[in-house]
């Protein structure tokens, strides 16, 4: 299964904002974006305020980039959403980003069972799920409205998850996703609308991308 293994901080460096991908580092003085904003690389120090007009094909491929980069995607997955999003009736745009709310690792995220994506997938990983009573290790596993999301009965007595309930209470939970704090569960209620996914993707520029 391929993964981005190298610093995720450098990501939120090149699209020049966080994208929390730390969970709660990225809210601590030690946020490597707090003490170095500017781009990675020898001349992303350099390349600052110089007023560069950015080209229609700039914008579009940061559009794509930042959407991956939230996701925790690799390029030829992403390629293939987009793909299974145009086949689908409905706005290309959206098809997409409700696929990518969709996965599993993110579903945890959202019900706000883990304090980043990456955690919630490492948790995925680890069979620490089961979806509609059957266990689930795959992140990139797509779920739909009615699928329900329990701990696995060997991982309750582990210390992370006594402590989880207590931690989840104070993170908010997507209104598309029911959630039982205390079970450590959840369920998709229906499909996400536009307006409660991530405002700062612009999907229409990755549309534009991919139709190149």
């Amino acid at each position: 299964m391929a993964r981005y293994i190298g610093p995720v901080c450098k990501q939120c460096r090149r699209e020049g904002e966080k994208l929390f991908l730390k969970g709660a580092r990225c809210f601590s003085p030690k946020c490597a974006f707090e003490q170095r904003g500017f781009a990675p690389g020898m001349h992303g120090r350099t390349s600052q305020g110089r007023g560069e007009r950015e080209s229609d094909y700039s914008r579009q491929l940061r559009a794509k980039q930042r959407a991956r980069r939230v996701y925790g995607i690799l390029e030829r997955q992403f390629r293939r959403y987009f793909h299974d999003a145009q086949r689908r009736r409905g706005l290309t745009g959206l098809n997409l980003l409700q696929t990518l709310e969709l996965r599993l690792d993110n579903v945890v995220f959202r019900m706000g069972l883990a304090e980043s994506r990456a955690q919630a997938r490492q948790l995925v990983n680890h069979s620490h799920f089961l979806v509609n009573d059957i266990r689930a290790d795959i992140p990139s596993m797509l779920l739909k409205p009615g699928d329900k999301l329990t701990l696995r009965e060997g991982s309750k007595k582990l210390e992370h998850f006594k402590q989880l309930p207590e931690l989840a209470e104070k993170r908010q939970c997507a209104v598309w996703l029911d959630r039982d704090v205390k079970a450590i569960s959840g369920r998709v209620l229906r499909l996400p609308e536009r307006n409660e996914i991530d405002g700062s993707l612009t999907e229409q520029l990755i549309v534009e991308y991919y139709s190149r």
